[in-house]
This record gives C-alpha cells, structure tokens and sequence, in this order.
C-alpha cells in the first residue's frame, strides 16, 4: 500500500511553503502569538509538527492487552455498595476502586473505614478474579490489612489475587497539609506495613506514587509529574531503610495520575511518567521495568452545571489516558459534583470505558502516539520540565522538606492562579458553564445531595494542597442567582437590522447566563424610546446595547443617555475603542467583550441587582 503514487505529480510541499502561506494569512501578524500556543509549564505547542525521526516506542501496556475498567465504589451504606460492586462487575467492570474517608479521589462519599463495612461490600464478590484498588486516607491505613485478611478467610488464592492497596502518606500530608515531621513519623511504619503484606505474598502495588492531589489543586503536568517522581524515591528510600532491597521496593510501587479533557497532554504525561521513572531505575542501578500507571478522570474539570457534558469531557480523558498506556483506569460519574451519583450515572461511567474498548478497540495498538511529531515533543519537553523541577524537590530535601517548605504549594498555588485568571477571562472556555450555559436546565438526580468533606480539613491551610473545581466561580454565580426570588434578567437593546446586531447579541446572551442572568431580547430598535418603552416592558434592571461599531456611532450615546433614565444599568456588548470615554459619559457602565474579565463583569452585575 505505501507504494501506492498518490498525488506523485504533485511536488513534495516544503515546510518553507507552507510558513509563507501562513504569512500571507497572518498579514503581518506575529507568527508566535498567533498560532503557538503555551502550556502551563511554558511549553510552546507548534501549529504543525514533522513525524518524529528515530522514535522509539514507550513500552507499558503490553500490546493488544485491554487496560482493566475500574469502577469507584464510594457508597456509605456497605449493603449498597456491595450491591453496586456486584452490579458493576457484571455488567462490564473488571475491578473496583474501594474509596475511603480522608482519601486523595473522596469526594465527599466514601465508605466506612471499617473491617465489617470492607467485607460487606466485598460479599460474593471473587477476590481473586476481580482487581481491587484501595483509595485509602489516614484513617483507613489497616484497610489493605483488613483486605489481606478477608481474602485469606475466604480462601482466596492469594497468588492470583490482583490488589493494589495503595499506602500513601505522603499524598495525605499534601492534602491534609501536615509538616515534614509527619513523614519522619510514619516512613518507618509505612515500611512495616508494607513489609509485613509482603510476607503474606503481597509483593505488588503495595504502595501508591499519587499525582491526583497536585492536578485536583490546579497544578500544571509538569508539577504533577515531578510530586509522583519524588514521593517514589521517598518510598523506595523508606522501603529499603526498612529491609528491602531496591528491586523488591520498586515492585512494591505502582503509580496514579489524572486525566483530563486535553487528550494530547494527558497522552504525553502518561507517557512521560514511564521515561521519567526509567531514568530513576538507571539512576538506582536498576534495570527498567515498566511500571503499573493507574489512570482517574479529572475532579478539576468536573462541571455542577449541565453535567452532562461531563460525559464528553470524561470520554477525552479515557481514550487519552489509554492512548498513554495506563493500564487501570476509573471514570468519575458525570453527576459526582451534584453529589453522590446514582445507578445511571454510574453505568454511564462503566459504558464509556467499554465503549471505547470493546466497540472502538482502543487498546489494540501499544503506544499509538509513537513517532507523532506533536506527541514526541511534548513528552520531551514534559520530562525536562518534570525532571528539573524533581530535582529542586530533591535538592531542598526530598518532597516531604519541600512540601513543609512550602516549595511544591507555592509552584501549583501560581499555576492555579493562572488558570483561573484564563477562566474567567474564557481563554480556557468551560463548555456549558462558562461558554454555551443551559440556564434553564432540570436538575440531575444524585442519591445524597450532602457531601462530607470534614475528613479533608487540613492540619495547617498554608501547607495543603487545596482541591478546586475550575467551573466553581462560575457556579456560585449562578446559585446566586437561582437564589433571588426572581430569575435576574438582563434587557438586550438591539440596535439597526438583524445583521448588526445578531453576532453580540448571541455574545451578550452566552455572557450574562454564565452568571444565571437571564436575557429578553428585542427586534431592531428604531430609536431610544422604543429602546426605554421595550426596557420598561422587560420587567429586568439590567441593559446591553447590542450592534455593529458603525450603529453605535450614530445610536450608541443617546440610547444610553434613554435607558440609564430609565433606570437601567448599561452595558455595551464589544470595546469602547476611541469613543470609551464619550460612552461613559452617556452612561454606559461597562463593556463586555472577547477576553474581558467574565466573572468581574457578573460580579459586578449581580452587586447591582
């Protein structure tokens, strides 16, 4: 097939032509600003790539081997949830995540941290067929106990059981914001613990590397990337302080990650995550193994309002965390920020992955994303950033120092601010919150609408890593308004013909239900009293002035002058330009536009209502 001369009388384009065609486009504009876009790590992503010369492939998931369909099990009544970890396991799951209070992926639902509560959930379920993951806080440390036990009394093979128990100290003392004194507290007892799973067989993914902590705070891949790289060192150092040796402190690791809606960087962060730790391995003098990466959708880009787009965020999070090799993944039900979801959301959640695997064979091919250009060099550019910032980590101690140092807090705490400044001016648009709202959308049915999020209270706040959701300046916007006892409206007075004024009056509707401001337009108005006559009639306190630049020339100022006599607020749908201060002087009061400070803008709206 590759011999076939498609389009051979055609000359091969050069990169040269194609940057001079771009130029033309552009028209002077800078190429930079245009189209190479950043991460938050600072990373310049080109518009076009080259296939990437001598690539070799990422080894991890073994070719053709489905990754395992995890499904979280976080019900508070052990009867229930068993109930659900059955329902699951027959209808698609090959594993379950068992979810406990103070745990990194709790939120706010979780099941008792008790040895009666773990083996009611697990009745008839078959231990040594079916994987299970711990999720577990501090006050859930003796649950792989009670696990190991349980399997034993039930006669399980213990040498074909699939546990991964998941101890993790020191993603709790990120979360709970505790000092270094912490880990020099419990590394002994961490290693005891694990040594002693060991001697019953355990031998595997006894212990958890847990990136999710820093992506939940709003951290950047790198961040993210860096924090699971220094908290496997610490392991493997307490671990062989405890008596192990390095390839037996190793294999008692496993690592955790999230995966967001960007498929291209969640691809090349768990794809970078297996470069970075075989580097480690050479480092300890080991020979590289691949690594077990197990994979949860997002909390951050979890929306409350019109959830089911979650749904399609949660999609891209999948096919990208399995395109980057992770081999367990678990999905977030698309209602989890509601609270505790229900049958629906969950076989949704269970569906997704199914889907994907059974119906779309994502699996099939080991490492995809090899040799693509793109792809490539953002795993590259990844391990540089993650590697450098893992080495200020190690070098002010280890991340338990630099957690105490507050180092790491400082780092994600920029980068969240960031993210959320690109969020409320919708550079990083949320669809459904803060671009394209459902302001009249019915409200999803949960089973518990109270979450508990008292196991999370931090130690010390100036030390924790605090968990955001990137919608939730958003939402209380739009719970304020849902608060009034009336639905606040906002008069749109649109000016000339439907040509002039259609594109912002469709921009001013978008920008004023982001914050639950409901819009009542109008036909063209010919003048400012139809303009106060069709306000007066809206019933609403608010007005937009919605057309072209060359309308608001010659109707701009005196509708103002109308409406603010009126008794409205006034806003102008685009930029005041050279004409800014003449507008306010009319009494416009503000001007919405592509890139102002959305939630500033709502902000101020809703103090005037």
């Amino acid at each position: 097939m590759s011999d076939l001369p498609l389009a051979s009388e055609f000359p091969a384009a050069t990169r040269d032509e194609w940057r001079k065609l771009v130029e033309s486009v552009l028209k002077g504009a800078p190429f930079e600003k245009r189209l190479v876009s950043k991460t938050y790590d600072g990373i310049s992503i080109q518009p076009l790539y080259e296939r990437a010369k001598d690539a070799k492939r990422v080894v991890g998931r073994p070719d053709g081997e489905p990754w395992a369909v995890l499904q979280r099990i976080d019900l508070r009544d052990p009867k229930e949830a068993n109930k659900q970890a059955l329902r699951d396991l027959e209808n698609g799951a090959t594993g379950l995540t068992l979810v406990f209070p103070g745990a990194i992926g709790s939120y706010g639902f979780a099941l008792p941290a008790s040895r009666e509560a773990l083996a009611q959930a697990l009745d008839q379920v078959w231990l040594d067929a079916a994987e299970i993951e711990l999720d577990i806080g501090p006050a859930s440390n003796d649950a792989p106990t009670w696990l190991a036990e349980i399997a034993k009394e039930r006669g399980a093979d213990l040498t074909k059981t699939n546990f991964r128990f998941g101890f993790d100290p020191l993603g709790a003392i990120a979360l709970h914001g505790k000092s270094a004194a912490a880990w020099r507290e419990t590394a002994p007892a961490f290693a005891s613990r694990i040594i002693e799973l060991s001697k019953r067989g355990f031998r595997k993914h006894l212990a958890a590397a847990d990136g999710r902590v820093v992506h939940a705070s709003g951290g950047s891949e790198a961040q993210e990337l860096a924090f699971v790289l220094a908290c496997g060192v610490s392991y493997m150092r307490a671990l062989e302080a405890g008596g192990f040796s390095l390839d037996q402190a190793r294999e008692a690791l496993f690592f955790r990650l999230a995966a967001d809606a960007d498929q291209f960087l969640t691809i090349a962060k768990f794809r970078a995550l297996r470069n970075l730790w075989a580097r480690v391995e050479e480092a300890s003098s080991l020979k590289p193994k691949p690594i077990f990466i197990s994979a949860e959708t997002a909390w951050r880009m979890m929306a409350r309002r019109d959830p089911n787009v979650n749904m399609l965020r949660m999609t891209m999070a999948v096919a990208a965390a399995g395109f980057g090799g992770a081999n367990a993944i678990s999905v977030i039900p698309h209602t989890a920020a509601l609270g505790l979801p229900d049958g629906f959301a969950r076989r949704v959640a269970r569906n997704t992955q199914t889907v994907l695997l059974e119906e779309s064979n994502l699996f099939r091919v080991g490492d995809p994303a090899a040799g693509s250009g793109g792809i490539e060099a953002l795993t590259s550019a990844l391990c540089e950033s993650a590697w450098k910032l893992f080495q200020e980590i190690e070098a002010a101690g280890g991340i338990a120092d630099a957690l105490s140092s507050g180092l790491l807090q400082k780092r994600v705490a920029e980068t969240r601010a960031m993210r959320m400044r690109n969020i409320a001016i919708r550079k990083d648009p949320v669809t459904g919150v803060s671009e394209f709202p459902n302001i009249g959308e019915p409200r999803e049915q949960v089973l518990d609408d109270k979450p508990d999020f008292d196991q999370l209270q931090p130690s010390d706040s100036s030390l924790s890593l605090p968990r955001t959701r990137m919608s939730e300046p958003f939402e209380a916007l739009r719970d304020a308004a849902d608060a009034m006892k009336e639905r606040p409206k906002i008069f749109l007075a649109n000016l000339g013909k439907p040509a002039d004024f259609t594109a912002r009056t469709t921009f001013a509707r978008n920008f004023f239900e982001a914050g639950g401001i409901a819009s009542v337009s109008s036909d063209g108005l010919a003048s400012p009293e139809d303009a106060v006559k069709a306000f007066k009639a809206s019933g609403a306190k608010l007005a937009c002035i919605c057309s072209s630049d060359e309308v608001y020339t010659e109707q701009a100022e005196a509708t103002a002058k109308a409406l603010k006599t009126a008794g409205a607020l006034v806003w102008l749908a685009g930029r005041g330009g050279d004409k800014e201060a003449a507008y306010k002087t009319a009494g416009i009061g503000g001007f919405v536009y592509a890139g102002c400070d959305v939630i500033a803008a709502l902000k101020e709206a809703h103090t005037a209502l």
